[in-house]
């Protein structure tokens, strides 16, 4: 089929290439032109500019925009509109919040265009191992475009999750169940260096730990490469960002009453990770010093 795709930074560009090599006819275009020349020479036909995307593509056209959530995507969108004609539909493959999905798609259907959201899972790795898709739209319109997800993702890596919002709620929740499992790896992790009589090989655990273990996973994989590479990880700083759909999907967990106690603590520990001394630790100390007379250590 034919698909235009706009922002080819890691994933967008992965996203391409594998339409490339699906069989695709794939249009490109990114803000700088590196990106679209390197596609170019990979069999892409490339655009450098947006009137160009759209002037590339015969309706009813397909769009991907893969650019950061919020006012970015907002003023892609807001760009693309105009250029488009009844029966044209704008796929969000990037984190946005599922709300301004519906929001959008609500703007969109009275000039007679499309919207769906794809949540999108897979990172650099996606290229050669495929994304996996959590779709959001009309039955349809995710029907005819089927054939690009289906080349995206991985065998059984795609599911059609419901009306539009759905593949973005759903990646919210993956993302958010992600930062707890990263959260107990490295906590599990922490305690057995801690434990300096056993001299633990963290390395030969993580990688036993891959076969038959209850608790392997890619993220078990990628903690075994990096401690394989740099076994006390001497090389990094543990300072932790949020893309912000933890924190989307502790909100939509007090919205609903759902208690969702472990994830929202792991969102609460990257944000301990960004403090290079806790003043709330300060505050513990002085009220421990002040009733129980316990020793302090004093700021060098």
């Amino acid at each position: 089929m034919e698909i235009g795709i706009t922002g080819l930074g890691r994933m967008g560009a992965g996203m391409a290439e594998r339409w490339l090599r699906g069989g695709h006819r794939v249009v490109v275009h990114n803000r700088s032109r590196g990106p679209v020349d390197e596609l170019a020479a990979k069999g892409a036909d490339p655009a450098y500019g947006i009137e160009e995307l759209v002037g590339k593509l015969q309706t009813p056209r397909a769009i991907w925009v893969m650019l950061p959530a919020g006012e970015v995507t907002e003023r892609m969108i807001d760009a693309l509109i105009p250029l488009l004609a009844p029966g044209d539909t704008i796929v969000e493959a990037g984190n946005t919040n599922f709300n301004d999905d519906i929001r959008r798609a609500e703007r969109l259907k009275p000039l007679g265009l499309n919207y769906i959201d794809q949540g999108t899972s897979g990172g650099v790795w996606g290229l050669e191992n495929g994304y996996s898709l959590m779709v959001g739209g009309e039955p349809e319109l995710v029907k005819r475009l089927e054939p690009a997800f289906i080349t995206l993702a991985p065998t059984d890596g795609y599911v059609h999750c419901g009306p539009v919002g759905s593949g973005h709620f759903v990646k919210m929740v993956h993302n958010g169940i992600e930062y707890g499992m990263m959260q107990a790896y490295a906590e599990g992790f922490e305690i057995m260096r801690a434990k300096k009589e056993f001299n633990l090989d963290l390395h030969a655990i993580a990688s036993s730990w891959r076969y038959g273990s209850v608790v392997r996973s890619w993220l078990l994989d990628l903690t075994e490469a990096a401690l394989r590479e740099d076994p006390d990880l001497s090389k990094l700083k543990g300072y932790v960002e949020d893309s912000g759909e933890g924190r989307w999907t502790i909100q939509a967990a007090i919205d609903l009453d759902v208690p969702a106690p472990v994830i929202t603590l792991s969102l609460f520990e990257r944000f301990h990770s960004r403090q290079p001394e806790s003043f709330a630790a300060k505050v513990l100390a002085a009220m421990r010093k002040g009733f129980g007379g316990h020793a302090v250590k004093a700021a060098e």
